[in-house]
């Protein structure tokens, strides 16, 4: 299958500017080119608001004064580059088509904090929104996770550490196998904007405080035991074809559904990495939006 017409003319764009790749910057610098690279945000949402989630920083979008669910977001950008403002379009757009609200999480970044910090933070903020659900306008009993690539990864690890009872996981083309093994890492290595070297960078800087391993199911959450699987929400899982991580993201949807949780699985096969934030540019981002703020609304309803 060809590629998609919107994703080649993104790329051109990149060939054009003359970015270089991830992997031949230092994080700092990643992060700087990351930002010029950011449109400003297209998408109406009601209320935005930053706010503290006890000593983490986050970004509260909520589409009425009516109580909601709730979607705890985490931003990719391979654990070293991103934040807040990375999916503002994203959480503005899920919160809208889905009528609940999103909490998008700054949570701390590698090589400066490696792993488990990220993750930490992501399951400190999903705790302290269940226990401030009156002051976020929510109820804690629909509270889902969700995150696109390594903030993918950290939504699936969160759903199955489970801090606290959740409804539903977003997995937007996620990182779930760290070992790197799969075939689509040799087919789609090079070209797509991820390339198998930016995500050799990536995790290497994730896993540099020497406390994780890509064997280690909190950093492959591929890897996780068939018990705490069985135990996870029901998943919506994103994939994308010409991406190096689009194996990983199909077999984890399978292993899902091998233990018998109820998966909704959405493959776009001529689409590329990070298609689904790109909001204003893509057709198929705004489709896989609309589709996932489905998904979400009807996780996330009350109970009749």
């Amino acid at each position: 299958m060809p590629l998609n017409a919107d994703a080649q003319a993104l790329l051109d764009i990149f060939e054009h500017m003359d970015v270089p790749p991830f992997e031949t910057m230092e994080p700092q610098a990643a992060r700087e080119l990351f930002v010029t690279l950011r449109r400003p945000p297209t998408v109406p949402c009601p209320e935005v608001r930053d706010i503290d989630c006890g000593g983490i920083g986050g970004r509260l979008y909520r589409p009425g004064d009516d109580t909601t669910g709730l979607v705890v977001w985490f931003h990719g950008g391979g654990w070293v580059i991103g934040d807040l403002d990375s999916t503002e379009d994203v959480c503005r757009s899920l919160a809208t088509r889905s009528g609940h609200s999103v909490l998008s999480v700054d949570y701390r970044l590698a090589p400066e904090h490696p792993f488990p910090a990220p993750l930490e933070d992501c399951l400190a903020v999903t705790r302290w929104a269940h226990d401030h659900a009156d002051e976020l306008g929510i109820d804690p009993a629909r509270i889902a996770v969700g995150g696109d690539s390594a903030g993918g990864n950290l939504a699936a690890v969160v759903a199955n550490i489970a801090p606290v009872p959740l409804v539903h996981q977003l997995l937007v083309y996620p990182v779930t196998d760290a070992r790197m093994s799969s075939a689509s890492y040799t087919e789609n290595s090079d070209g797509y904007f991820l390339t198998a070297a930016a995500m050799r960078w990536f995790a290497a800087h994730y896993l540099s405080g020497d406390q994780g391993a890509p064997d280690d199911p909190r950093v492959s959450p591929l890897l996780t035991s068939a018990e705490t699987l069985r135990q996870g929400p029901p998943a919506t899982v994103v994939t994308s074809g010409f991406d190096p991580l689009r194996d990983e993201g199909i077999a984890y949807a399978h292993r899902l559904a091998d233990e018998g949780i109820i998966v909704n699985q959405v493959h776009y096969p001529d689409q590329i990495h990070g298609f689904f934030t790109q909001v204003a540019l893509m057709a198929d981002a705004r489709s896989a939006n609309a589709a996932t703020g489905q998904a979400l609304s009807e996780a996330l309803a009350p109970e009749a």
